[in-house]
């Protein structure tokens, strides 16, 4: 029997960075016991993966780590959001649901059955999704412990062209989406990540995906944890829809970087 991959891997950075990068959609691996669980022929799923995943968004990460002044800690989804998806709800909360890709997608970007109908979530949720989340919450509570302070950036890519899953598809597409909260994200973390992206030809804010991820550990009660989602439009650095990585990526990393650097500092 193969080996299951890693589920996730949490990367230590220094002693002192409160900066947690969490990249939980980079990764195409979908483990073949949970291939069994889905619709798709091998072509089909492939296409699927193409569109879905925020390609070489941990290298991206890496990179930006290794050009950092003080290495910031990463936490790597190592499966495919095609098994779960870490950032959604596992529950009626999350709007995504309806459209069928909340915690355990069952639709495809097109819309299109990606499980059985009735298909049970909650043996993929035990096995991957709390694990995660208690992982992560982890994580954060490390940054806490040790610098009194944490920052998630969350690290995603998005397609040029909207894809029909989107819920708010039909808004602004800025090279660089700012998703943010009103609780976790002050003014000061989005100046500086407005002023490190400014290269790019323009941030905006939530649009066209909004909010960020917050253990809900500490998700509106604990100020101690900024947050912000990064979404870079992926014709900035790869060739679509899941192709390779061109040299756009270097400059990111470097945006990603001084990000980082400025947090740190603070």
């Amino acid at each position: 029997m193969i080996p299951e991959p890693a589920p996730f891997t949490l990367v230590p950075g220094g002693a002192g960075s409160p900066v947690l990068l969490h990249v939980p959609h980079s990764s195409r691996t979908v483990p073949e016991q949970v291939r069994g669980g889905i619709l798709l022929d091998d072509e089909a799923l492939e296409s699927e993966l193409d569109h879905i995943t925020d390609s070489h968004t941990a290298r991206l990460a890496a990179l930006a780590s290794e050009a950092c002044a003080v290495s910031p800690w990463r936490f790597v989804n190592g499966l495919s959001r095609l098994v779960v998806d870490p950032e959604r709800f596992p529950d009626d909360r999350e709007e995504m649901l309806a459209a069928g890709m909340g915690a355990v997608y069952t639709r495809t970007t097109r819309r299109e059955p990606l499980r059985p109908p009735g298909a049970d979530p909650e043996p993929l949720l035990d096995r991957y999704f709390h694990p995660y989340a208690r992982a992560m919450t982890a994580a954060v509570d490390e940054r806490l412990a040790a610098t009194g302070r944490a920052v998630v950036i969350d690290v995603h890519s998005y397609p040029t062209t909207a894809l029909p899953y989107e819920l708010h598809g039909t808004g602004p597409r800025p090279p660089i989406c700012l998703g943010t909260d009103g609780f976790h994200t002050p003014p000061g973390l989005l100046t500086l990540a407005e002023a490190a992206f400014a290269r790019f030809g323009g941030t905006a804010l939530n649009s066209p995906f909004p909010g960020t991820y917050v253990p809900l550990k500490h998700y509106g009660t604990d100020p101690r944890v900024g947050a912000l989602m990064i979404e870079i439009r992926r014709d900035l650095y790869m060739t679509e829809p899941g192709g390779p990585a061109g040299p756009g990526l270097e400059a990111l990393a470097s945006a990603l970087a001084q990000l980082v650097d400025g947090l740190t500092e603070a």
